[in-house]
């Protein structure tokens, strides 16, 4: 069975970097995104079992993202993350985000909802299938470095 996959949607480098760090150290595969826009473009691309978003970005900030994720395939898992206010994270909830999680992160809480959500997947499926076509899936996991760039789609 493939690992569970995750999308980590955050504008600050730092913390793209170090949440890669611990959920592959955890057993996840893990892609990046550095925007809104980036990161719907590399679920279109390859979706994920799991999505990670802060909510305060430039372009595109997390709410749109969750909206957008959900009209891309309604059975996407998504976890927004805030520093901001209790009140745009209750909005994450309402709008779609499974889970929510307050900045600064604590790490161990973040490894606890993520194996939550994940294990909360269909036994016959493995890991998760999202009902989305990719349409190129020539994108690579994290290995080549968190400034790697998307693709552009066919076309």
């Amino acid at each position: 069975m493939r690992p569970a996959t995750i999308l980590i949607i955050d504008d600050h480098a730092a913390v793209r970097t170090l949440l890669a760090r611990v959920l592959e150290d955890a057993g996840y595969q893990v892609w990046e995104a550095a925007n809104g826009r980036e990161g719907l473009e590399r679920f279109r691309v390859h979706p994920v079992d799991l999505v990670i978003t802060d909510l305060e970005m430039p372009e595109m900030n997390g709410l749109e993202v969750i909206v957008e994720l959900i009209r891309l395939c309604v059975d996407v898992r998504v976890i927004a993350m805030s520093g901001l206010s209790g009140e745009e994270l209750q909005q994450a909830t309402l709008i779609g985000a499974r889970r929510t999680l307050p900045k600064p992160l604590d790490l161990q809480a973040l490894l606890q909802v993520v194996h939550s959500e994940l294990q909360q997947l269909p036994r016959e499926w493995g890991a998760f299938t999202p009902t989305v076509m990719a349409q190129d899936a020539s994108v690579q996991p994290r290995s080549s470095g968190p400034n790697e760039g998307v693709s552009p789609p066919p076309g």
